[in-house]
């Protein structure tokens, strides 16, 4: 248990406090969810010009009209606007203030877990990338390589400023799932071409360099448990995919997004659960 989460039991510990800061963080959160869905939406355009982060003002996707800023609070002016744009009444997708609200919850949980300190802005940072590379992939089913390469930047002042992975086990981390799944997209891919007629990998190589930056930031234990709940994650997925699709191909990004999130928050403790069951002595 962190000791933010104890600081709920300290009888000096003013409960409006506790409060306060959640909120804040949230609210923190939620903004920067609204710039995450510019850029899920912006990044794939093919023009140039289109993909810009900052040059171009929010505008409605259907008539064009530049949204107003009252119009631009995350979460709240979708509620208040009833899902609609102001200007032509057509309807807004629900996933705006989805990611947003999204992005400020894991904030919040980020800190309820890991406390006060380096990690849990790291960690902050970490959860606002993933959930580019998971709806990204979602939609275009094609991981962005820069999304992924500031996740591996991530790794540098994780280990400057925190001491829970050493960096022998940083780098062991990035090939721990990396390389095998280089491997099997490799060997995979002669049989879908075969089969399928289809040039494509069972693992992509966006999904291998995701796992590469992950395993540089979490380390050797924490990435094989990523590893496993994403695989977990996408199985499940995957059937209800082909059930509704009837498509066997999807997106394994936004799975390994769940199973790395997972793994920073509590990684090592999963790991460290498995490996006491596995050393029970009989009695």
């Amino acid at each position: 248990m962190s000791d933010f989460v104890n600081m709920l039991h300290d009888p000096f510990t003013e409960l409006s406090f506790i409060l306060m800061f959640l909120t804040i963080i949230f609210l923190f959160g939620i903004c920067i969810g609204s710039f995450l869905n510019v850029v899920i939406i912006r990044l794939p355009m093919e023009k140039p010009e289109d993909r810009s982060l900052t040059k171009r003002a929010s505008h409605c996707m259907t008539c064009g009209t530049k949204i107003r800023p009252i119009d631009l609070i995350p979460v709240f002016s979708w509620i208040f606007l009833r899902g609609k744009c102001h200007s032509c009444g057509e309807k807004i997708s629900a996933r705006y203030p989805v990611v947003e609200a999204l992005n400020g919850l894991l904030y919040v949980l980020t800190f309820w877990v890991l406390d006060i300190n380096a990690k849990a802005i790291i960690t902050c940072v970490l959860m606002s990338l993933l959930i580019v590379i998971a709806f990204m992939d979602w939609d275009t089913q094609e991981i962005d390589l820069v999304i992924v390469g500031l996740i591996l930047v991530l790794a540098v002042p994780a280990a400057l400023f925190t001491d829970d992975v050493t960096l022998i086990h940083r780098i062991i981390g990035a090939f721990a799932i990396s390389l095998p799944f280089f491997i099997i997209g490799e060997v995979s891919r002669p049989f879908i071409r075969k089969r399928y007629g289809e040039d494509f990998r069972g693992i992509e190589v966006g999904d291998t360099a995701l796992m590469f930056a992950a395993g540089a930031l979490l380390g050797t234990q924490a990435v094989i448990v990523s590893a496993f709940v994403g695989i977990i994650a996408a199985a499940i997925g995957g059937i209800i995919s082909k059930v509704i699709t009837k498509d066997s191909k999807f997106a394994f990004g936004p799975y390994l997004s769940i199973g790395i999130a997972v793994a920073m928050l509590w990684g090592n403790e999963i790991a460290s659960w498995y490996i006491s069951l596995l050393t029970v002595q009989p009695q």
